[in-house]
């Protein structure tokens, strides 16, 4: 009997440790996901990986690359974003003998009102402006060429910054989200 009653205390304290660690655990996680600030995403896009900087997704079944083109300059248009720049990085490679294996190219997009709290509070952010968006082929899981879309996350690109202001985590979270629309519409060739 006095053995069964030890086991009991011993096996009641292990639940009574194992439930403040995981409470200690689950603030922590809690604690870090208000400091990181992430773009939100659309029903239907695949989750974020916080610990990654590129998000990624392939283009819907029927839509060209032409169309993918088309789509990103309607719909950022139409969200207020410029397309300063263009870069066709697969042609450059033709141009110097090498297979490119697809389309390789990146476009990039600014949006002035939505960045404009990030540069003021820490001008060091221009590194990583006009945002960037890829458009590019690699083999899927079938060894076939596929069509992709990628973008460089504000948000992540921000935890660069020391000590960022509240500010510049939500207006890096607002540009964020609205390149993923971008994405997100033009990889089903929307406008």
């Amino acid at each position: 009997m006095h053995v069964m009653k030890i086991r009991f205390d011993l096996v009641f304290l292990c639940v009574i440790v194992f439930s403040m660690a995981a409470c200690s655990v689950t603030k922590l996680i809690l604690a870090s996901k208000e400091q990181m600030l992430v773009g939100q995403i659309r029903p239907g896009m695949p989750a974020i990986d916080p610990n990654t900087a590129i998000y990624e997704l392939p283009v819907n079944s029927g839509v060209s690359y032409q169309d993918v083109v088309e789509s990103l300059k309607s719909i950022s248009e139409g969200l207020n974003f410029v397309n300063p720049a263009n870069f066709p990085i697969g042609e450059h490679m033709k141009l110097r003998g090498l297979d490119p294996q697809g389309v390789k190219e990146v476009h990039s997009f600014c949006n002035l009102s939505m960045g404009t709290e990030i540069i003021l509070d820490h001008p060091e952010f221009l590194v990583f402006a006009p945002c960037r968006i890829a458009i590019y082929e690699k083999l899927d899981e079938h060894k076939q060429l596929k069509l992709y879309i990628a973008m460089d996350r504000p948000t992540f690109d921000l935890q660069s910054i020391k000590s960022p202001t509240v500010r510049a985590k939500k207006s890096a979270q607002e540009l964020e989200t609205k390149l993923l629309e971008i994405m997100d519409r033009a990889r089903k060739g929307d406008f």
